[in-house]
Parts: structure tokens; C-alpha cells; sequence
């Protein structure tokens, strides 16, 4: 048993020093592009239902560092400010599934083959996808359900946007995938030391099954993109075809249980069901493009399983100091940050229960844009509970509206 342990850790240690420089990098990407690209370009450029509006959505949507459950409430949001279900769709399809950060970090594990198909994937299937729900969409449908007025984004300074961005690529965005990066690292190291080479074995000479056994269990889970690469990782060194490792790659991220449920009250059914078929068949067609038309030395992943296992606890090498200041980020935000607030709580104010914030991200958006409200003096979000306890002078309707409009579903008011 004991044996087991070491293995795990020294595989876990492994491949978090292969990936945190370039973790690091994509953290300091992400909080740039916040900072420098105002939401309302993107808002501008989505409104039309063809394959243009697709295009443009999707070239914004991969480089943007959201999961799935970030990315919803942006595109909801967007989608109520005038989007089309062309673009809010390949939005949706092309944000979670890349991002500056996972390209990176793909890179750092995978190689260039994975870190270039990637993007290229996320990008196709999303103009593809997009514009199909386009085509499919009725006329009627194309307008967004309702119209919201969005908060003006203030003009800030240089050095503002300079803290902004390492406020929001250190401390927002480590909370937000920081949790699920973990998990991920976990899981790679379980599968990698715990199950049998013969397990996945069996699937080596039928990629197409295997392919379609990952997404029946990719599409229900939640993994963010950067989550999934030791994991996609851990099936190749077992045995799977490169091709079933981007499968998971490119389904795990796009889609879980929790989009299905807030994507079919705000897209409807029958068009979130496309939207998830669009999902596994790009998956399963990219994946047999990988194995059967490109060359396979392309897809060879820069770790191996004994790389993996090679950790040097004596090395104090770059690797280490980022792989020290990425977990230092992590227990700051999850751990520090949550205990500080907590000590600060508010007792004289009204509490409201919020659906559909999955993550930090969701946490921080809806805390920032109910502080903007006139008349509230401090909001507390406590993402557990699904609740926003807010102090001021405000009625109950407006909270409301601004919680609906921003893509999340107010529920009631507490107390």
C-alpha cells in the first residue's frame, strides 16, 4: 500500500512540473486579455444567424481561458443582449474546450501535434456547429428572448489594467480552475499507477469503440480544458490511440450535466441536444482523423509514464519554483482567500438564492455586478450554498432582473 502512495505522489509531483511554467503563462495570457478586450466588442460582433457571426465567435472563443460553467452565463448573457443562436452556440462549443492557458499547458505534456489540432478542432467544429444551429433555428428564434442593458465598463488606467491583470490571471482564475486542475492531476496519477496496462489494452485495436466508450464518459463529467490533459495523458500511456485521447481532450471540457441543465431552460431542449450531438460527433471525427489520416508520429506526447514517475525532490530547478508558486496561488485562493471573507460576513442584510454559478468565475462575476448596482453597499457570494447575501438599500426586482440578465436564474429571497 504504501508503495502505491509513493508512486501516486511522485507521478503527481511529475507531471505538475511539467505543466506549471506553462500553466503560469497561460494565467498571465488569460488576465491580459481580460483586461485589455472589453466584453461589449464581443456582444457587437455576435448579433446575425450565419456562418459569419459563427466564424467571429469562435475566433473570440478559443483563446478565451473559460470552462464550461464559466463560459454559460457569458454566452447566456450574450445571448440576451443580442446574440444569435449561430454564435452563441459556437461560442459554447469553442471557449471550454481551449483557451491560452490549456493550449499551453496541452503543449507542455502532449507536444506541438495536440497543442496545434486542439485549437484548429475547437475552432472548425464551432463554425460548423454554429452554423448548423442556425440553419436549424426558426426565423422567430433568432432574436434573443429578452433585452438587458449592460453595466458600461469604466476607462481604466494603465497600471489599473496592469493589477487587473494579475488580479484576474493569479487570484480569479486559479480559483476558478484551480479546483479542477487538481482533480485531473489526481485522476492521471490513479489511472496511471492503479489500472492495469490489460484494461485499456483490450480497446487498442478498436479505436472507434473506444472512442465512443470516452464520450458516453466525458460528456456527463466535468473537467476544464487544462483538467484534461494528464488525463488524456494517463489513457495514452495505457494504451489508448492518441485519437481516443483527444476525443477526451475535446468532450470532456465542452459539456457536463450541470450546461445541460441551465443551457435547456435558456436554449431549450430540442437545440441543447444538438448542441451536445455537435460535440461528440466532432470528437469522434476528429479523433479517427488523428489515427487514420495524419501521420502518428505527430501525436507522440512529450511525457512518458517514466517521466511521470522521474521526480527529483533534490532538483530546485524553474519547474519547481513555478510548480511552488502555482500551489501557493491555489491555497491562497481556496483556501486563504474563502477564511478571510467568511470573517467579514455580513449578518444584518437580505440573502437571495441564485442558480447556475458553478465555479469562482460565476462566483466573482455575479459579486462584481450586483456591487454595481445603486443603493448595495458589500455582496458576499457563497458559491456552496448557491447564495448572495447582499447589504444596502435595494429592491428584491432588481437583484432579480440582474441576476437574470447576466445568464444565472434568481430563485427567491431568503431572508
Amino acid at each position: 500500500m504504501e508503495h502505491y502512495i509513493i508512486n501516486i505522489l511522485e507521478t503527481l509531483l511529475g507531471i505538475l512540473n511539467e505543466m506549471s511554467p506553462y500553466i503560469l503563462l497561460g494565467f498571465l495570457c488569460a488576465g491580459l486579455l481580460h483586461a485589455f478586450v472589453k466584453h461589449d466588442f464581443m456582444a457587437h460582433h455576435f448579433s446575425g444567424n450565419g456562418f459569419r457571426q459563427s466564424f467571429k465567435a469562435a475566433l473570440l472563443g478559443v483563446p478565451l481561458p473559460l470552462c464550461s460553467c464559466g463560459v454559460l452565463p457569458t454566452a447566456i448573457s450574450l445571448r440576451r443582449n443580442g446574440a444569435s443562436p449561430a454564435a452563441t452556440t459556437s461560442f459554447l462549443i469553442a471557449t471550454p474546450q481551449t483557451g491560452v492557458d490549456s493550449i499551453a499547458a496541452t503543449y507542455s505534456l502532449l507536444g506541438l501535434g495536440f497543442a496545434i489540432t486542439r485549437p484548429v478542432a475547437a475552432f472548425i467544429s464551432a463554425v460548423l456547429g454554429g452554423t448548423l444551429m442556425g440553419r436549424l433555428t426558426k426565423e422567430t428564434d433568432a432574436q434573443p428572448s429578452s433585452a438587458t442593458t449592460r453595466t458600461p465598463e469604466p476607462d481604466l488606467s494603465l497600471r489599473e489594467r496592469i493589477i487587473k491583470t494579475f488580479r484576474y490571471g493569479f487570484i480569479d482564475m486559479v480559483g476558478s480552475v484551480g479546483k479542477w486542475l487538481i482533480i485531473g492531476l489526481i485522476i492521471a496519477a490513479l489511472i496511471t499507477v492503479l489500472v492495469p496496462d490489460a484494461f485499456f489494452i483490450r480497446f487498442a485495436d478498436y479505436p472507434i469503440l473506444a472512442m465512443l466508450a470516452v464520450v458516453v464518459i466525458a460528456v456527463p463529467m466535468y473537467v476544464c480544458a487544462t483538467g484534461s490533459i494528464p488525463i488524456a495523458l494517463s489513457l495514452m500511456m495505457k494504451g489508448l490511440s492518441p485519437g481516443t485521447a483527444f476525443v477526451f481532450l475535446m468532450a470532456g471540457p465542452a459539456v457536463n450535466f450541470a450546461s445541460y441543465a441551465l443551457l435547456s431552460r435558456t436554449m431549450g431542449r430540442r437545440n441543447t441536444l444538438i448542441y451536445i450531438a455537435i460535440i461528440a460527433s466532432s470528437a469522434i471525427i476528429t479523433g479517427c482523423v488523428i489515427d487514420y489520416l495524419l501521420p502518428s508520429g505527430w501525436f507522440l506526447p512529450r511525457m512518458t509514464q517514466g517521466d511521470c514517475c522521474a521526480h527529483h525532490a533534490t532538483s530546485f530547478s524553474f519547474s519547481t519554483i513555478c510548480s511552488i508558486i502555482l500551489i501557493s496561488l491555489m491555497i491562497y485562493t481556496h483556501i486563504i482567500k474563502p477564511l478571510t471573507t467568511k470573517k467579514g460576513h455580513i449578518t444584518m442584510a437580505k440573502e437571495y438564492r441564485i442558480d447556475g454559478m458553478a465555479c469562482v468565475h460565476c462566483k466573482n462575476r455575479v459579486e462584481k455586478e450586483l456591487a454595481t448596482l445603486p443603493g448595495v453597499t458589500s455582496v458576499i457570494v457563497d458559491l456552496d450554498k448557491k447564495t448572495a447575501t447582499v447589504e444596502g438599500d435595494i429592491a428584491e426586482s432588481t437583484i432579480r432582473d440582474k441576476v437574470n440578465s447576466l445568464g444565472y436564474e434568481y430563485i427567491e429571497q431568503i431572508r
